[in-house]
């Protein structure tokens, strides 16, 4: 079961148009501490699509950011989320956000 929890964590992760495309052995690690610790599969995806939605919709005027390049980067915002689970309707307009043509960064 961990495996599935795991590759579901970083192929979620690896499909976010604010990553590098890239995952670490430390970022494996990482999911593999989450299932661990309980971290329901669901709260994860919601944090990756929080913070991806929130680096992505910033002023045009502020200076780019850089991609992520570690799971590591979302565990504040997975805190946020656990503590405060998000309404399912405003995950799916942040879902439909992130898959519009203006989500991908420039390359």
């Amino acid at each position: 079961m961990s495996q599935h929890y795991v590759r579901s964590i970083l192929t979620a992760y690896l499909a976010l148009p604010c990553t590098s495309g890239r995952t670490s052995p430390y970022d494996r690690r990482l999911a593999r501490d989450l299932y661990d610790r309980g971290v329901p599969l669901a709260s994860v995806k919601a944090a990756f699509v929080l913070a991806c939605a929130r680096r992505i919709n910033r002023p045009p005027s502020a200076v780019p950011l850089g991609p992520v390049r570690s799971l590591a980067y979302f565990l504040p915002v997975l805190d946020e989320v656990l503590a405060h689970p998000i309404d399912p309707s405003y995950l799916d307009y942040l879902h439909r956000k992130l898959s519009g043509p203006a989500s991908r960064p420039p390359t």
